[in-house]
């Protein structure tokens, strides 16, 4: 009987404990960033999955996935554990998907809400979810046009999902183009950009790699690069 007791004693002070913790997670004040989104290089074939986030003098924060298993989790110390950590974004490795199959990446990071969780300085506590999902758009096709000192990159309107996921849907919201260390992100209307003249005269004569990003509505994109050449 005395165990019986025991191990009810033991029970109800662990569901009280998580009634807390899921009342201080409701009451909890969101991120003002919270995002997990696949990138896709369309050119190399690989593939990786990226978080960025942004919240106020944070001092620990976790991640969670769909199940609730933490792949994620990051302490201050030092000079920060009493300032606080604002910003953060990282990226997941890339592998190339002829040596790593998409279907084991996939399994890895499932589509869903990712839980993320966060304590300030002070001790409040902070609570978002990000949704992964696995519509992925296809790359753009592009080009360049060098003419006269003028340089323009051209890109073919996306409006389908990339061939290693045929059966996903996608909704393009916009395109970014970079040209190191230049970079602008326009509307799912644009197809071209030229690029501002000053950039184009700092430029060294030669070979220039850029990339055409397609963005879709989940956030996630894919990247097609390119080549152009400035003359003398």
């Amino acid at each position: 009987m005395k165990r019986f007791l025991s191990n009810l004693s033991t029970a109800v002070f662990a569901l009280t404990a998580l009634a807390l913790g899921s009342g201080n997670l409701a009451q909890a004040k969101p991120l003002d960033i919270a995002r997990i989104y696949i990138e896709y290089n369309a050119s190399a074939n690989d593939l990786g999955f990226h978080v960025s986030l942004d919240a106020e003098d944070w001092e620990t924060l976790e991640i969670r996935n769909p199940s609730g298993t933490t792949i994620f989790e990051v302490e201050s110390g030092g000079g920060y554990a009493d300032l606080g950590l604002t910003e953060l974004f990282f990226e997941g490795a890339e592998p190339s998907l002829d040596e790593f199959p998409l279907a084991d990446l996939l399994k890895r990071f499932p589509e869903g809400g990712y839980r993320i969780i966060a304590e300030t300085v002070d001790g409040r506590r902070l609570s978002s979810t990000a949704v992964l999902s696995h519509a992925v758009p296809a790359g753009p096709a592009v080009s360049a046009v060098v003419q006269s000192g003028s340089i323009t990159i051209r890109w073919a309107p996306v409006t389908g999902p990339a061939e290693i996921l045929p059966d996903e849907d996608v909704v393009i919201v916009g395109y970014q183009v970079i040209v190191d260390p230049f970079q602008v992100t326009l509307p799912a209307t644009s197809t071209q950009i030229t690029l501002p003249p000053e950039f184009v005269a700092a430029l060294a004569v030669g070979e220039h790699p850029f990339e055409v990003l397609a963005i879709d509505a989940s956030g996630n994109q894919t990247i097609t690069e390119g080549v152009f050449v400035k003359p003398r």
